[in-house]
């Protein structure tokens, strides 16, 4: 994956991460990995929100269970925390949805707009 088709940010003790174009599971191990090795996550971070609207997922069937075991090989990270999961594409929301009934640990939802995955995350 081009680096520039992920960007981070982070705000009010929130993880902001902005995807671009089509994302596999490899591309989302792979940003994650490079993210953790550079320390991008101030440990006050109370959670993440991820932002697939300017992205679609190409993800072949199946594999997407290897996104929440990223997830559990990584507590350390991600352990307590919420991950919102932000897409506007009918057929993009399966994905967060799939990932959602392996969340062990830590709590994600997919969400159709910033504010209500901000809200969530804060409360």
């Amino acid at each position: 994956m081009v680096e520039s088709r992920v960007k981070y940010e982070y705000k009010n003790r929130v993880v902001f991460k902005y995807y671009f174009g089509l994302i596999t599971v490899e591309d989302v191990a792979e940003t994650w990995l490079t993210a953790i090795k550079k320390k991008l996550f101030p440990d006050d971070a109370v959670g993440f929100i991820l932002d697939y609207r300017n992205a679609q997922f190409d993800i072949e069937p199946g594999r997407h269970i290897e996104i929440p075991e990223f997830f559990h090989q990584h507590p350390d990270v991600f352990y307590g925390k919420k991950i919102a999961i932000v897409t506007v594409r009918p057929k993009d929301v399966v994905y967060p949805m799939l990932i959602q009934v392996r969340d062990k640990g830590y709590k994600s939802m997919p969400f159709s707009t910033m504010e209500a995955a901000i809200d969530w995350v804060k409360a």
